[in-house]
């Protein structure tokens, strides 16, 4: 807006479209009031138009209408070999989305049917697998609704009894020459037509099956024959179904069907023949069937991978393998187990140890020769036969190598260490794990060679230095050969190190989940009887773990069986006037009372084993 004459020649001809500043007064207030007019028209456009479409929807939403059964579905009892029809009628505002369920779960055979309101589902020829709850789900955008029925589906032995039962009651209460039950069910004694009176009689019966057979055994190659008699009034018909697929003449199998039998003949049987075969029969009485079960026995597969070799002494070993992957249809009898003698001054031939071994594991204790290297391999046999070979075992030297690793060790009382550095007298070298206490690295002893473990400690706390100090102290009093000991401690201003004996075997959890390890039952009874060893003597010092894991239980070495127990960071002496109360441990191996923060015992270890062996 111009107040004052000015000489500037922008303001001598001011254009309000250009300017808004050169406007007229009354002019820009006219526009304000307009436009503000209407952006209130607008408002109340768009609120009167929001109004109408939430009434609209709301009269659509109290238009639709749920579903609902009209007509529930209704329980039935239907004989096997029967169709089930299940139907119900259903209002409700279109479109309205049906699904069936069988025990819950979606109905994956039958067919189903929707048409305006009628929900229908047809269960062609059912089996007695085909009873139960049967379920109609409804549901449109209004709602949801169900209706369930129960069906039960009567078997071929049930139905025989049933008839034969009212034939009996008939020809009980039936005495009178009017009673009609009597005439339906019985033949009419007429004096001299034994013809006719025989020909009634075959009529009135129900359809038989007879010289029933369950189970047919044939070994791999043979001729199957299956086969069944019937009684049943002409004309008859029988099929033979496997696996829900009817059985037809092919080039191994034939179907010969009469008045009176029925066979199925499978030439040259495979293994996978075998399975339950179904003999469907029908006449015009009934229907009935049968059900056969077929085994083709074969040979069994090899012994699944390599012999596993443990327990190593100078003239003695055990063995142990996994069974085959199947047995031949038939149970395995035996083991064979072979071994050949490796070296320059062998033959090459495999030789006999036993024919007779009736477990998966065998204690070779003679025909070994001290320092000399063996092969070992296993057969397994059934009643068809004997298997191929397993896989070799890897070549052992017959030296004592678990008998040097037994050996009475030298234990001594380890004072910690305050003058000098761990440094001082190891070389550290790599890591080999970290875990909320601190580190532990290789170390190598400066003047003898010696591999140690040195636990480091977080020590910065006078509390972390104390459990430090009651760690090794505990350490002192487990001198026994299944648990991990203390060779020296070293105290400084900034940490705590433990040196410990180096054990290179690796954990057991390790060895358990490596898929080239063949972890059979005899190597679990022997790790499970040298971690009782250790948890008894610990217990004799009334010291508990109480974080016994596969992960705290290391093996010697990479081959034999012999393990320690490790990590005693959470041991803790027992003091029988004082209870003792934690709440640490692994979740998967500590005991109840650990959980619910009560007064923990020798008990609470033997839970943890109790799932050490359970793993294994």
């Amino acid at each position: 807006m111009c107040r004052d004459p000015d000489p500037d020649p922008t303001c001598r001809d001011p254009d309000p479209d250009q300017d808004p500043t050169c406007r007229d007064p009354d002019q820009t207030k006219t526009r304000l009031a307009e436009t503000e007019t209407q952006t209130k028209t607008q408002r109340a456009e768009t609120q009167t138009k929001t109004k109408t479409r939430r009434a609209e929807t709301q009269t659509q939403t109290k238009t639709r209408q749920p579903p609902v059964f009209t007509q529930p579905l209704a329980d039935c009892t239907v004989d096997e070999g029967s169709d089930i029809a299940l139907q119900g009628v259903i209002t409700g505002t279109q479109p309205i989305h049906i699904s069936w369920l069988h025990n819950g779960e979606t109905v994956q055979f039958g067919q189903p049917f929707f048409q305006g309101s009628e929900a229908r589902l047809v269960v062609k020829e059912c089996l007695p697998e085909d009873a139960g709850a049967y379920t109609c789900v409804a549901e449109n955008r209004a709602g949801k609704t169900s209706s369930s029925a129960a069906v039960c589906v009567r078997d071929f032995e049930s139905i025989c009894t049933d008839r034969s039962m009212k034939i009996k009651c008939a020809a009980v209460n039936g005495r009178s020459k009017d009673s009609s039950p009597v005439s339906a069910a019985l033949p009419q004694a007429s004096g001299n037509n034994r013809g006719e009176r025989g020909h009634r009689h075959r009529e009135d019966s129900p359809l038989r099956l007879l010289d029933l057979q369950t189970q047919v055994e044939v070994r791999v190659g043979e001729q199957a024959e299956l086969s069944c008699r019937f009684d049943a009034r002409l004309p008859v018909a029988a099929c033979w179904i496997q696996q829900k697929q009817k059985i037809s003449d092919g080039p191994r199998t034939r179907v010969e069907t009469s008045e009176r039998r029925s066979r199925l003949l499978i030439s040259d049987v495979r293994p996978d023949d075998s399975g339950c075969y179904t003999l469907l029969v029908r006449d015009r009485s009934g229907h009935a069937q049968h059900h056969i079960t077929l085994t083709v026995i074969d040979r069994p597969q090899p012994p699944a991978g390599q012999p596993y070799i443990s327990q190593v002494r100078s003239g003695s070993l055990t063995l142990s393998w996994s069974g085959p992957c199947y047995d031949g249809g038939s149970a395995v009898t035996r083991y064979r187990v072979e071994v050949r003698k490796e070296g320059l001054d062998s033959r090459g031939g495999w030789t006999d140890l036993t024919t007779s071994c009736s477990s998966t594991s065998y204690h070779v204790h003679t025909g070994l020769e001290p320092h000399a290297e063996y092969r070992f391999r296993v057969r397994a046999s059934n009643v068809a036969g004997e298997s191929e070979p397993s896989q070799e075992s890897d070549t052992i030297r017959m030296d004592n190598v678990e008998e040097k690793h037994g050996e009475p060790q030298q234990y001594s009382q380890v004072s910690i260490n305050t003058t000098q550095k761990v440094t001082d007298l190891y070389d550290q070298l790599e890591r080999l794990g970290v875990g909320k206490f601190g580190q532990v690295f290789k170390l190598l002893h400066k003047e003898t060679g010696q591999v140690s473990a040195g636990k480091f400690y977080k020590a910065r706390t006078s509390k972390e230095k104390a459990s430090a100090r009651r760690e090794i102290e505990l350490m002192n009093s487990l001198h026994h050969p299944k648990l991990v000991q203390c060779q020296a401690a070293f105290e400084n201003r900034s940490d705590i190190v433990m040196v410990m004996e180096y054990i290179a075997g690796g954990e057991l959890f390790e060895r358990i989940v490596d898929d080239n390890f063949e972890h059979t039952e005899p190597t679990s009874v022997c790790y499970m009887r040298q971690i009782l060893e250790g948890v008894q003597y610990m217990h004799h010092c009334n010291i508990v773990h109480l974080d016994l894991k596969p992960e705290n239980i290391v093996c010697v070495n990479s081959t034999g069986s012999l393990i320690k127990i490790i990590d005693f960071g959470l041991a803790s002496k027992l003091d029988p006037k004082t209870p003792l109360k934690v709440m640490h441990g692994t979740p998967e191996f500590v005991a109840p009372e650990v959980i619910a923060f009560e007064p923990v015992g020798l008990v609470t270890d033997m839970w943890s084993i109790g799932v050490i062996c359970y793993i294994l």
